[in-house]
């Protein structure tokens, strides 16, 4: 996964996927999705980022799953 953000144009992106993309959805006046033949997501665009998203600050973090959780616990 790829997140880019272009301060000129306050507009982030986020790579799911590098499938070539066969649609894209609107799904709000500043949020679009692209989607690949199948469907599946490829990429999302949000338009005035710094609000829409809470840019600055961004964060990941990876979620362990339940089993994982109690390996490391036991």
């Amino acid at each position: 996964m790829k997140v880019r953000y272009f301060p000129d144009t306050d507009t982030a992106l986020i790579e799911f996927t590098d499938k070539e993309v066969a649609e894209t959805k609107e799904i709000n006046e500043n949020i679009y999705v692209d989607l690949d033949q199948q469907g599946n997501l490829v990429s999302m665009t949000i338009e005035h980022a710094r609000t829409n998203a809470q840019l600055p600050e961004f964060s990941y973090q990876e979620v362990a799953t339940q089993a994982e959780a109690r390996r490391t616990t036991a």
